[in-house]
């Protein structure tokens, strides 16, 4: 069955501008072009009830225009009057996160800044910066209560300018995998879905469209978000059906990163998006274990993305992705907190003797993932008092008797180890036998390519490479299952887990890509530093996000070469996390349980702030039962099982395609067309506001600084070799530059304002641009005679260093004659008459040395010249163009009038 031509649909409100008038707000949303425009009219006479029209039409700029101008006219004290204007700006914005009502009226909230963190494909992901809280009702109709300003602090106290993250074009609450597989549906399935979706807005040129049967248009798609991971549903929940979809922005909580991997002029992006569940979220010793509906306290989907930058279409670039998961244990468990314990005692909740808590959690997964489900659990298995192994003997009685109704094949996998004990072990390497974990996982579930098997991997097979799982299609290979991995709190054994996993994982990715010979990836590598670098930044923001503080245990503490330093940052970091466990912790519940809408405050209830425990809130069971009683025996949803290894989320059917927005489009439509997006020619710009990406690392940062060594990223250097540890050292880092400045060849070092900010994420400006130019415009001051010495022995280095290798003293014979043959060439680049060559040598290949130039261009003289060959398209475009020249013009074709009125429709209209 033929695949059509689809593209992600962008969304066409992307500037916002709010204006007030005493009775109306009105918000005006814009494409970046500023060529198509909306407007919302937000009532402010009502003083709790949200009153929001969308006309659904398009306007142009002049009627835009046009209209505030009769808005301004009309909303005047008196007519004709100038000096004070009815319709005044309130604010500028770029995107609306949602409404929210506490006790009085509606606020709306605005995203007032943003920063770009990281492109796939062309498609931006932005985090915000700031945000803007804008009341909505008149103050003559405001109705004051006492507990507003408390309910309004506690909603502020969650930080929306704190790693939450959106996207115009991208859907981030899915996976590249299910993006990418949407955009695949047959063609038969989005002609029927066209038909069925009807146009919202008048095109002047539909009579001359593309009918939805034919042409050559591409069809938009996009597709319901996926609530689990989507934060701000709730705010938006009031308008969702009462306004069009371009308006509405879903953000994600979470991670975001993005690194750049240059194998040799080659740019690969490494990104890593890292969603939280809005499900049964909260802070660390508050929400453990499970919900009644089967969501799990710390649940992030931890996805890493690779791909080649040097194409930008999802059609055509090389696209590769690996997800993996952690969560709490889905068991009905808590610690208690009163005790002011370090570790208090776990305790089990509720008896679950059918597992109907890890039942509803595993049919999730297995909707969104397929199968195999392989749980990773590293709790402590050996413990003088029972702390921690109550919960692996749980887990291991539950997925055992759910495993007794899955059929074989599908069966949920269990791998218990503890890696508490093998940290402790002097014999046994940590990270070497999560290395063999990690090979057996990625086998099992393979991973996302968008591109089938290279013919070079089908003519020298690797023997991990057959053995590899998954589901291999015509258009790539397809992930089925996912790794689960649990500890207690899930921040620094699982961090580090999951690491190595992912490592694995990224080893194929880069085979797939035809970027290394063999899927194999060591430690000490600048690929692999890169990629820790990315895991420890994800590891801290998600540790900081439930724990309260950083990670205590990194990578290189299970590697056991952190240094001695190390040791006293652990401590700190433990006490920052028992501290904030201790006294913050329960605010910050609080925040999101009011942020989220698990409470919302209502008259004649009690305040947040008076419940003894929001236990009720998030375990719905426990304040009306369910109609419908799941099934101890057929535990999974219908149609679930029918579909596995696929996840049922991916696969075309009529639930599924019922989630589906399907609009067909010109190719040259701005809401399909991610060139036009990503590049704006509409617009006058600067390469700042264009290129403003912020990458977390680049390679550069990890490759070593001296000349003359492998610059493959994928070469084992010393610990002294690394940019950062030569950087790091004062003392080194001038005569570093002075080195580096005497090889032409070398990479720029980077700046010291480069070296001081390596470590933080939110650097605005890129590391690589600061150390090219620091490089270029920084002069060598050689102050003092006295270490003139030092500094020539620096530049006078030997051929080793610069070119890899030894020259010898006195050179062959042979090597003298070949010398000699290559400066006679150059000598014979014009005739010369054979009496005139005299050269001092009586080698034999003397004789035949002389060369007649045979080419008329100075340019080409050793070599003959042949015209080049021109293909007749080309030749009938000369043609054409002399032809023009001379008054003769060629009739234009379809594709030249729809072209030009695109044009005008977007410059003049």
């Amino acid at each position: 069955m033929p695949v059509a031509a689809a593209a992600p649909l962008i969304s066409s409100v992307q500037k916002l501008v709010l204006y007030e008038t005493r009775a109306r707000y009105f918000l005006v949303g814009s494409n970046p072009a500023e060529t198509k425009y909306r407007v919302l009219k937000i009532d402010r006479t009502e003083p709790k009830d949200l009153v929001v029209i969308d006309d659904k039409h398009v306007y142009t700029q002049q009627e835009v225009r046009e209209l505030l101008g009769r808005l301004d006219l009309g909303n005047r004290t008196k007519m004709g009057q100038k000096g004070s204007s009815g319709l005044s700006r309130a604010v500028s914005a770029f995107g609306i996160v949602g409404f929210v009502r506490f006790l009085e009226g509606y606020y709306i909230v605005l995203i007032t800044k943003r920063r770009k963190m990281a492109d796939i494909g062309g498609h931006a992901i932005y985090k915000i910066e700031d945000t803007n809280m804008i009341y909505i009702p008149n103050d003559s109709v405001r109705v004051s209560h006492p507990d507003e300003a408390r309910y309004l602090r506690i909603f502020q106290n969650v930080d929306l300018s704190s790693n939450f993250y959106f996207s115009y074009s991208y859907d981030l609450s899915h996976s590249l995998q299910y993006n990418l597989t949407v955009l695949r549906m047959p063609l038969e399935t989005l002609r029927t879905e066209t038909t069925q979706t009807r146009q919202e807005s008048f095109d002047i040129f539909e009579d001359e469209g593309l009918s939805t049967q034919g042409g050559s248009g591409v069809f938009g798609i996009c597709s319901k978000p996926y609530e689990k991971y989507v934060w701000n549903a709730k705010l938006l929940e009031a308008v969702r059906t009462a306004i069009h979809r371009d308006w509405l922005l879903y953000i994600i909580h979470g991670f975001c990163g993005q690194s750049k991997l240059l194998i040799y002029g080659r740019p690969i992006y490494v990104t890593l998006i890292a969603r939280r569940s809005s499900k049964f979220a909260g802070t660390r010793f508050l929400k453990r274990g499970a919900n009644c509906e089967g969501d799990v306290a710390n649940e992030v989907e931890t996805e890493q993305i690779l791909y080649d930058a040097s194409v930008m279409s999802f059609s055509a670039g090389s696209y590769s992705s690996y997800v993996q998961v952690r969560g709490s244990v889905p068991l009905y468990w808590s610690q208690d907190i009163s005790t002011m314990m370090p570790k208090p005692p776990i305790t089990l909740d509720q008896a679950d003797p059918y597992a109907h808590v890890a039942a509803l959690h595993f049919d999730q997964m297995l909707q969104r993932f397929g199968s195999p489900i392989i749980i990773l659990n590293l709790v402590k298995e050996r413990e003088k008092r029972k702390h921690e192994r109550i919960l692996s003997e749980e887990l291991v009685a539950a997925v055992t008797y759910l495993n007794q109704f899955l059929p074989p094949e599908h069966a949920i996998i269990y791998i218990p180890w503890d890696m508490a004990k093998y940290t402790k072990s002097k014999l046994c390497n940590v990270l070497d036998r999560l290395n063999v974990i990690a090979e057996s996982v990625v086998k099992k579930t393979g991973f996302f390519v968008n591109r089938p098997d290279s013919y070079c991997s089908i003519l020298r097979p690797d023997e991990k490479w057959n053995e590899l799982g998954g589901c291999v299609v015509s258009t790539g290979r397809l992930q089925t299952g996912v790794l689960r991995t649990n500890c207690v709190d899930c921040l620094d054994r699982t961090n580090t887990a999951q690491f190595m996993v992912g490592k694995c994982a990224l080893a194929y990715q880069l085979y797939s890509l035809g970027l290394i010979d063999k899927p194999n990836l060591q430690f000490d590598t600048d690929a692999v530093r890169l990629f820790e670098e990315l895991y420890e930044d994800h590891g801290d923001t998600l540790s900081l996000q439930y724990g309260g503080s950083q990670l205590v245990h990194r990578v290189k503490t299970y590697r056991k070469i952190a240094p001695w330093t190390q040791h006293s940052k652990d401590i700190m970091q433990t006490l920052s996390r028992y501290y904030s466990n201790a006294f913050s912790d329960a605010d910050r519940q609080d925040s999101i349980n009011l942020f989220l809408g698990v409470f919302k405050p209502a008259e004649g209830r009690p305040h947040l702030w008076e419940l003894p425990t929001d236990f009720y809130l998030h375990h719905k069971n426990t304040l009306s039962l369910s109609q419908t009683r799941q099934s101890y025996t057929y535990w999974w949803t219908t149609g679930v099982l029918k579909h596995l290894p696929l996840p049922f989320d991916e696969v075309t059917c009529a639930e599924n395609r019922r989630k589906l927005t399907v609009r067909k489009f010109h190719k040259y439509e701005e809401e399909i067309d991610i060139h036009n997006e990503f590049f704006r020619p509409y617009e006058l710009s600067s390469f700042d506001e264009t290129f403003c990406l912020a990458m977390t690392n680049s390679t550069r940062d990890f490759m070593p600084k001296n000349v003359g060594i492998d610059p493959s990223p994928f070469t084992v250097r010393k610990p002294d070799e690394t940019g950062k540890s030569v950087l790091g050292n004062k003392n080194n880092r001038e005569e570093t530059v002075l080195q580096r400045k005497t090889a032409a060849s070398a990479p720029p070092p980077p700046s010291e304002e480069a070296v001081s900010s390596s470590s933080e994420d939110d650097s605005g400006t890129d590391k690589e641009d600061e150390g090219a130019v620091s490089q270029r415009s920084t002069p060598v001051k050689v102050t003092d005679t006295g270490d003139n010495t030092k500094i020539t022995e620096n530049v006078v280095q030997s051929t080793k260093d610069v070119y890899g290798v030894n020259l010898a003293d006195i050179p062959s014979e042979d090597d003298l004659a070949i010398y000699a043959r290559f400066v006679q060439l150059g000598q014979s680049q014009h005739k010369q008459d054979k009496g005139s060559q005299q050269f001092c040598s009586k080698h034999p290949l003397d004789k035949v040395i002389n060369l007649i130039p045979i080419s008329s261009f100075s340019q080409d003289n050793i070599y003959e010249v042949q015209p080049p060959r021109v293909d007749r398209k080309s030749i009938e475009i000369f043609h054409a163009h002399i032809q023009a020249g001379r008054g003769n013009m060629q009739p234009l074709g379809r594709d030249d009038f729809l072209m030009y009125r695109e044009y005008i429709r977007n410059r003049y209209m």
